[in-house]
């Protein structure tokens, strides 16, 4: 499954981009935004290509790191936003205590891997957040796991729970649910959850 993810990415990185926001996430990075300091650290979790999200968090004055596990993906966020420090990282070999920051973004990211491992990077991105801080993630709609065969060209992997299991895993992980919605934009559905640790 990741390598599926990684070789697709790789190879539409450029036509992915250009679509990229069919999602409308400017609402939910303002909410998010609007509880962090000025100047805080935040994560960005399955970066893409930088845009729109860590190019949003550098102009609120945020310190960004990205991490993607594409290659391809990486070298377009590093052109596109070169503020950001960007690495090549397979999130599920995150490890608890790894990073220290203010705040977490997680858009589009956490459904490309196996369900099964949710429970475990929750944890260790709460892991992320000694001082408390806000987590900002966006989930599967429905319960399913599959493969689209023709995704911007390429096959594609998703694995996710209902809404219902999705913000248990949140809370589980130790977080306080502040928002959670369906969003609807763009012809697609996500949940959108914003906690704080």
């Amino acid at each position: 499954m990741n390598e599926r993810v990684r070789d697709g990415y790789d190879r539409i990185a450029e036509a992915y981009a250009a679509q990229r926001d069919q999602f409308k996430s400017a609402t939910y990075l303002e909410r998010f935004a609007d509880l962090l300091a000025p100047g805080s650290r935040v994560l960005d979790v399955g970066c893409g290509s930088g845009l729109p999200v860590a190019g949003f968090l550098v102009k609120r004055g945020f310190e960004v790191t990205g991490i993607d596990i594409s290659p391809r993906q990486i070298e377009l966020a590093r052109r596109n936003v070169p503020a950001v420090k960007f690495e090549v990282w397979d999130m599920q070999g995150l490890t608890k205590g790894q990073f220290t920051v203010d705040g977490i973004v997680a858009l589009y990211s956490i459904f490309h891997i196996d369900r099964r491992t949710h429970a475990g990077l929750l944890s260790t991105l709460h892991s992320f957040l000694p001082n408390g801080g806000i987590l900002l993630v966006s989930m599967g709609a429905s319960d399913w796991e599959g493969t689209e065969e023709d995704f911007f060209g390429v096959e594609m992997s998703w694995s996710h729970f209902d809404p219902a299991r999705n913000r248990e895993l949140v809370v589980a992980a130790g977080f306080e649910v502040l928002v959670d919605e369906i969003d609807r934009s763009g012809g697609e559905e996500h949940q959108v959850i914003l906690a704080r640790a």
